[in-house]
């Protein structure tokens, strides 16, 4: 063999050396990320490739690369003892070696166990004398059928006739049709983000009292449902943000917009809120 035809040879193998560690990562990443069962990943073969392909590591790069996949299978042995701790201290018994074990036993030997693991309920049902005093005693307290069936007579109801501002004093009817309250609130949002462009959501909706921001809150979100604004929830500050929009937006304009964001509205998240504000002041 020439010199060449050496360190292409030698080339090669490191190449597929690479690629078999690569592989063995990802297999080990994918028992750990998934749940998959740790016993998948045989741990000689590993150690075998590994101490193969060890000799012809030159380059940093290579021996992290054969570091890394020392410290993942490492991560799935452990993963392995975790396993059987756990089904040792839970006395599992695997569903094979159960079903194996049933088929060795006889018929006498399945029936014995059978009997000592049965538990039937036997229950006694009858009329006695006092079941029947007390049947009895209701028949006769029952009102005649005669009478029961009496039509009722009925009231004769006087009409009258109400006026709107009666109606809106009892709170029977809104000073204000809900459309009209829809469009206030839009327009207040308009005037409270004119220089920032959006706000805080509990900056908008919260109140002096809890029943106001209940129905501030209420009326939000009929805003956003009808395309009047737009919430913008930013997860890693853990803060919601809304946007009026300049015309109401009959469809979204992404699939994102379609996600319902549930925001809880409870006493104690407007109590925490009243207090920050109570601070600042």
């Amino acid at each position: 063999m020439t010199e060449k035809t050496a360190r292409i040879s030698k080339r090669q193998k490191i190449k597929i050396g690479r690629e078999r560690l690569q592989q063995i990562i990802e297999l080990c990443r994918a028992v750990e990320e998934r749940g998959l069962d740790p016993f998948l990943v045989d741990v000689d073969d590993i150690i075998a490739v590994v101490r193969k392909y060890f000799p012809e590591w030159e380059n940093l790069e290579d021996l992290c690369l054969d570091a890394e996949t020392i410290h993942r299978l490492a991560s799935v042995i452990k993963l392995q003892s975790e396993w059987v701790k756990h089904r040792s201290t839970s006395l599992y018994t695997d569903p094979f070696l159960l079903e194996e074990k049933i088929r060795k036993l006889n018929k006498e030997a399945l029936v014995e166990i059978f009997l000592k693991a049965w538990h039937p309920i036997v229950e006694l049902e009858q009329i006695s004398l006092h079941s029947l005093k007390n049947a009895f005693s209701y028949w006769q307290s029952l009102v005649p059928l005669s009478e029961r069936w009496q039509e009722a007579v009925q009231e004769e109801t006087i009409t009258g006739t109400v006026s709107r501002e009666e109606l809106v004093k009892e709170h029977i009817l809104a000073d204000e049709t809900f459309a009209e309250q829809l469009e206030s609130f839009w327009e207040e949002l308009k005037l409270q983000t004119a220089e920032k462009v959006k706000i805080k959501y509990w900056d908008f909706v919260g109140a002096e009292s809890y029943e106001e921001t209940v129905h501030r809150a209420y009326m939000t979100s009929f805003l956003v449902t009808y395309g009047y604004a737009t919430l913008e929830v930013h997860p890693l500050e853990e803060e919601i943000y809304i946007k009026p929009n300049q015309k109401p937006i009959s469809k979204p304009k992404s699939k994102e917009q379609l996600i319902s964001i549930p925001i809880p509205i409870n006493y104690e998240e407007w109590s925490k809120w009243r207090k920050g504000e109570q601070d600042e002041r």
